[in-house]
C-alpha cells in the first residue's frame, strides 16, 4: 500500500474499515469502481467470491436476541427490537432493503435462513457492522436497476400469505414510502384514485406495470400513448386526470408544487 498516494491510501482503509475485508480485497474493489467508494461497494457486495466471511457464531447471537421465544423465527416484535438497535423507524423504507437483501417472504418476519443469508451476503455478523452497511443499503436506491428490484419484491413481501393480490390499503402504503423514495409527482392523484374508484386488491401486473408508467410517462401526459398496452386501470387514471383538471391543456395543474 506505500506505493499509494494518500488519497488511494484513506480510501483502501476506509473501505477495509467498514467492509471487514481484506488489504488485496479491498484494492480489488476500488480499482474495478476507478476508485470510487460507493461503487467499490456495490462491486464488493455483488461478487460473491470476495465477501468477507462472517463469524457463524456471532450470527448465531445475533439471531437469537430477535428471536421469538416460542419459534425459530424473527417476528414482529424481534424486528422492532432490530429497528430499534438500528436506530431506524419501522417503517422506514431501508428495512424494505434488508427484507430484499434476506429474500424474505413475507412482511413482519424472518425465517433463520433468510437472517443467516441475507447478513452473510452483506458480510455483517455483528450489530456495528450492521449499523455500518445501513448507509450503504440506502445509497441502493438510488440505483435504477435495485430500485426496479426492490419495487418488484415488495409486491411479493406485502402481500398476505396465500395471496394472488396486494390489499388496497397496504399497496398505497408501499406505494407512498417507495415514490417518496422516486418523487413521482403523481402519487398521492394516483392513490385518491385508486380509494373513489376502484377499492379492489392490486393485481401483480398493475404492480409492475405502474413502476413503468412512472418512468417513462410524463407527469403531464404529454408522451402517454392511450394505445398503448397499459392495464385497463392505468388508462383509467388517466381518465381520472383530464377528468378532474389536474391535466389541463397538457400541462400538471401542480407540478410546481411537487418538484
Amino acid at each position: 500500500m506505500h506505493k499509494l498516494g494518500r488519497g488511494h491510501r484513506d480510501k483502501v482503509q476506509q473501505f477495509m474499515t467498514i467492509t471487514g475485508a481484506s488489504e488485496k480485497i479491498a484494492l480489488q474493489a476500488l480499482k474495478a469502481s476507478d476508485w470510487h467508494l460507493e461503487g467499490a461497494f456495490d462491486f464488493f457486495y455483488s461478487q460473491p467470491h470476495i465477501k468477507s466471511y462472517t463469524d457463524t457464531t456471532r450470527l448465531e447471537e445475533l439471531y437469537n436476541r430477535y428471536k421469538d421465544p416460542y419459534t425459530d423465527m424473527i417476528l414482529a416484535d424481534g424486528i422492532t427490537l432490530l429497528c430499534n438497535d438500528l436506530q431506524v423507524d419501522p417503517q422506514d423504507i431501508v428495512m424494505l432493503v434488508v427484507s430484499w437483501h434476506m429474500r424474505a417472504s413475507t412482511m413482519c418476519e424472518y425465517s433463520k435462513e433468510e437472517f443467516f443469508t441475507g447478513l452473510q451476503a452483506l458480510g455483517i455478523d455483528s450489530m456495528e457492522k450492521f449499523l455500518e452497511r445501513i448507509s450503504f443499503m440506502r445509497s441502493e436506491l438510488k440505483d435504477e436497476q435495485k430500485f426496479r428490484e426492490i419495487y418488484n419484491f415488495a409486491f411479493g413481501w406485502a402481500k398476505e400469505k396465500g395471496q394472488k393480490s396486494l390489499a388496497l390499503d397496504t399497496a398505497i402504503g408501499m406505494w407512498q414510502l417507495l415514490f417518496a423514495e422516486k418523487q413521482w409527482p403523481l402519487v398521492d392523484h394516483w392513490c385518491q384514485f385508486l380509494e373513489a374508484r376502484h377499492n379492489k386488491a392490486i393485481s401483480r401486473d398493475t404492480w409492475s406495470q405502474l413502476l413503468e408508467f412512472a418512468r417513462t410517462v410524463d407527469p403531464a401526459l404529454s408522451n402517454y400513448d392511450a394505445e398503448g398496452a397499459w392495464p385497463y386501470l392505468i388508462d383509467e387514471f388517466v381518465e381520472y386526470l383530464n377528468e378532474n383538471g389536474i391535466i389541463q391543456n397538457g400541462q400538471f395543474s401542480d407540478w410546481t408544487q411537487k418538484r
